[in-house]
């Protein structure tokens, strides 16, 4: 069986799939102004880029840029993990943590290889049956994007 390796980059641009155990959850629509606020400070201590993000019930997508000699994606998601944990417990029932031990990452290589990722992230909402335009999902940095004229509000998923 082969054996996963990270990548090492420094600096790069990497893609994310982070999920919780349930896949039935919807924790993370019910808690997303939670998950912001540890998103935020996280970024706020350990800085990355985001260039797309899209929170569906139970899973995340994203793709992060990394600073100049910063490697460290895998320790921003476990504070950001750490801290959702963390704050659910006080406000819910939950008792340990909701989310999937790992998390999948894909290092982005070319423009070609970023834009079918950010149409990915957009477009999964409609895939999954949640709404039938991107437009109509509200947990996305699409809506950001549409902003500051990168896509149109009514593309949906035309690659």
């Amino acid at each position: 069986m082969p054996r996963y390796i990270r990548s090492k980059r420094f600096g790069g641009m990497f893609f994310f799939t982070v999920t919780l155990k349930d896949r039935h959850s919807s924790v993370l629509i019910d808690h997303i102004d939670l998950l912001r606020e540890c998103v935020r400070h996280v970024k706020s201590k350990r800085p990355f880029g985001i260039i797309a993000w899209v929170v569906l019930p139970d899973h995340i997508h994203a793709i992060w840029r990394l600073p100049k000699g910063d490697n460290d994606f895998s320790r921003r998601w476990q504070l950001i993990k750490m801290l959702f944990t963390k704050k659910l417990k006080e406000r819910t029932h939950f008792k340990e943590s909701v989310w999937q031990g790992r998390f999948w990452e894909h290092e982005i290589k070319s423009d070609k290889d970023l834009r079918s990722h950010i149409h990915y992230c957009y477009f999964n909402p409609v895939k999954h049956g949640y709404v039938l335009s991107t437009r109509d999902w509200p947990y996305s940095s699409f809506h950001r994007d549409v902003k500051l004229g990168l896509f149109d509000i009514h593309w949906n998923g035309v690659f």
